[in-house]
């Protein structure tokens, strides 16, 4: 074992590019690393080109989202539409949580789905008032006549 410290520290020593790792009292055990070859001007080139990019990214920023503007749209939409779903599940979740709550907004839905169907399911010419409150709130938001079908 000795003898391959005393080889690797007269290969290192004989070396005329090594320099000391570190300088200090036990650096008789450590590797000698080589000088630096690079020069100021391959640093100054890297900043350079650095530079350059970091100035030109608003454009090329720009241009990307001109050229795919309608799917980062459909894909933010997406995304939002997600999120507002977990909100409103966890929502959901918290108030099912609380005891007398739960049972309360079922009661709620049964008698609310109750008058619906009593309201405008069981008659014919109820069904045909609400086709035609359908069709009009169509007509509102879209803005345009639907033929009867």
């Amino acid at each position: 074992m000795e003898t391959e410290q005393q080889q690797i520290e007269s290969t290192n020593s004989t070396s005329a590019e090594a320099t000391v790792a570190l300088p200090g009292a036990g650096n008789q055990n450590l590797p000698m690393l080589p000088p630096a070859n690079q020069s100021n001007e391959q640093w100054r080139q890297i900043g350079r080109q650095v530079s350059d990019f970091l100035e030109q990214l608003p454009v090329y920023l720009g241009s990307f989202f001109n050229q795919y503007k309608q799917p980062l749209l459909t894909l933010a939409v997406i995304l939002s539409a997600i999120v507002a779903l977990k909100v409103v599940l966890a929502i959901l979740g918290a108030i099912n949580g609380i005891p007398l709550l739960s049972p309360t907004f079922e009661l709620i839905g049964i008698g609310y789905t109750t008058w619906f169907v009593s309201r405008y399911l069981l008659k014919a010419s109820t069904r045909q008032e609400l086709t035609y409150e359908i069709r009009d709130l169509q007509r509102q938001i879209l803005g345009k006549e639907y033929s009867e079908t």
